[in-house]
This record gives C-alpha cells, structure tokens and sequence, in this order.
C-alpha cells in the first residue's frame, strides 16, 4: 500500500460557495479603482476621467490547451495574461480580472487551487486585482474563462482602425517560437502514447517551451514608446498569426501593406526547430500564432524616437489598399498575404 500519496479533496466536500471561499479569501485589492471585488453579485470599479476597458476568453481542454503536457499553475497564468495582452494591445493598463472555471468531477481541490497559484501569480506580476468570477460543474473535462478590465484616458487609447497610408510596421519581441513550442510539445506527446516508457525529449528548448507555455503581455514596450514620445497609430497583440493580425489592421484602416520577410525577427531556437520539423519559419511567423507581441503601426515621423528602442523591428509599410496585402520575400518576389492562423470554428485541434 502506498502511503504517501498527496491528499485529494473532492469539489463535492467544498461544494461551490466553499470552493470560492478556499480560493479567494486571501485576496487583497491594491488598485483605488477596485471598490469593490469578490463577495458581492458584482465588482465595482471607479475610473473617474479615465475609460474602461474590458476583455473576455474562453478556453477549452481539447480546444486550446491539453492537460497532456500543460501544467494546471502554467494554464492558470496564461488564461490570465492573454487577456492582459488584449488590454495592452489598447494601449491601457490591466487593473481587474475575473475568471470563470467548468470543472468535471475528474478534477480536484488541489487542481483547482494549482490553476488559481498561476493566476494569482500572474496578477501579481502585472499588479492586477482579481475580483470576482464564477465556478460550475461541467459534464467533462475543463473550461476556463476570463474577463480583464482596463483603463487608459481617452486619448491614449490605440485602435485597429486608425493607421495611415505609408506609416511604418513594427512588431515587438521575436515571432514563431511559440507555435514552434507547440509542435515539439504534440511530438513528444504522440511518442508517450506510442510508448509509455519513453521520457520526453525536451532538452535545450526551454525557450520556446516558455513562450507556449508562460507567455507575457508586453507593458514594458509601452511604457518604452511612451518614454519616447510615441503613440501608435494602431495596435493589436499577435495571438492568431503576424498574417491574420496585420489583416486585422490593414482592413479595419482601409490601407494595403507590404511586410518584408527579411525583417522578421526569429530566434534562432524557433529556426533550428522549424527545420527540424520540415517547416519554413516564415511560415511560423506569419501563421503560428501565440507569439502575444504587439504588431503596431507609427508615422514615418516617429522613425527616429523609436530606432533607438531595443526590443523592437520595423517589418514593413502600410500603402494604398488597391497595392494589396503583400509579404515581399528574401528574393524579391511578391506573395499575398492570406490569414490561415487560428480559427476556432474552422479548424480542428489544438491552438
């Protein structure tokens, strides 16, 4: 007989308003503008002359993560910084979350609070208030969802909509290695279940096991183009693929765009990997998704501000909409550009 199996707790023994109190009776507020957070039929906030700002995901086991190779604290931290990202890709500053959890009966206590440590750490990180949500029985498997709220005065805040013809195209960070993370991750997974006693062959990739697994929203790039003096003309965070996104900003403003694929910032790790595998890393970059850098557009006149900030390539240039959506490759030649990231209602499988 085994002894020393850690204890389980069943969800049963809590019940729902049990389980809501173990998990969020240490919280403290620390943002003025949460008045109110758990413990009442909603949160209040007070923003004054600022705007709200508000985002929502869904996640599914089987959908958007797999418990395979996810660790419960990793997806906890991820469900809520992706939602930060949103508010970061308005150019605001996220204040409150709330998070919402299916659990099937397959689920314990401890795995509950092993998602909530990921989520409280993630809080604490971007100094986030978590405020409320809501815990249900689910017939299989697990659903999370979150909420984060905003805000950003008025005239700060960053649209898709709003670029200009010939403005310049900058994306934050390096792209592709989260999608490459990804595939290593599935490889291995399909090698266990041929053979369980295989040990998972994950040497040397941490980074872009890291970039998968524990992504961060990128509010140090705004604080470093506020430093200098630069607003962008529009933003959004990459989740869906560099192909999708620009899409996303170059239809919304009516412009057309050239990306150039010599500029696109790929770590090295992402590179080797993507050989590995047979797959081109442009292809990474410009489909993989996950990435959660920003993509933003600035004025020709803010070229010389913004040079000097590290962390940071400009990719391309925003042209009239009748020159179409191109990615300009190594050798010159001309290729449209189409959005075949993510997409939950038409493709199967992990995102």
């Amino acid at each position: 007989m085994i002894d020393n199996l850690p204890h389980r707790t069943e969800l049963s023994e809590l019940g729902e308003f049990g389980l809501i109190n173990y998990l969020t009776n240490n919280i403290k507020l620390n943002n003025p503008s949460s008045i109110k957070g758990v413990g009442d039929d909603s949160a209040v906030l007070n923003y004054g002359d600022k705007q709200t700002l508000v985002t929502t995901d869904l996640l599914i086991e089987g959908i958007h993560f797999d418990l395979t190779y996810v660790p419960l604290k990793h997806l906890g931290y991820k469900t809520a910084v992706v939602n930060f990202s949103d508010i970061v890709a308005m150019n605001g500053s996220p204040k409150q979350l709330l998070i919402g959890i299916g659990a099937s009966n397959r689920f314990s206590v401890e795995a509950m609070e092993e998602i909530y440590k990921g989520i409280y750490l993630a809080c604490k990180t971007y100094k986030v208030d978590l405020v409320g949500g809501d815990t249900v029985s689910s017939p299989s498997g697990l659903f999370l969802s979150a909420t984060a709220i905003g805000e950003a005065k008025a005239e700060d805040i960053v649209y898709r909509n709003t670029a200009q013809k010939g403005d310049l195209i900058f994306v934050s960070g390096d792209l592709g290695a989260a999608y490459m993370g990804l595939m290593l991750l599935e490889r291995e997974k399909h090698a266990f279940k041929a053979d369980p006693k295989m040990q998972p062959d994950l040497e040397g990739h941490d980074y872009i096991l890291g970039r998968q697994l524990k992504p961060e929203a990128r509010t140090d790039i705004l604080k470093l183009l506020k430093g200098v003096g630069i607003k962008p003309t529009a933003m959004i965070d990459i989740s869906d693929g560099l192909a999708s996104e620009i899409l996303h900003i170059c239809i919304k403003s009516g412009l057309g765009c050239n990306i150039f694929e010599d500029k696109l910032p790929i770590d090295i790790t992402t590179i080797t990997v993507a050989r590995e595998f047979g797959i081109d890393p442009t292809t990474c970059v410009m489909n993989g998704g996950e990435d959660y850098e920003l993509l933003f557009t600035i004025s020709q006149a803010d070229y010389e501000k913004a040079k000097g900030i590290q962390g940071i390539s400009v990719i391309g240039h925003l042209t009239e909409k009748n020159e179409g959506h191109n990615l300009i490759s190594k050798s010159g030649s001309v290729v449209p550009i189409t959005a075949q990231g993510w997409d939950a209602f038409l493709k199967k499988g992990m995102k």
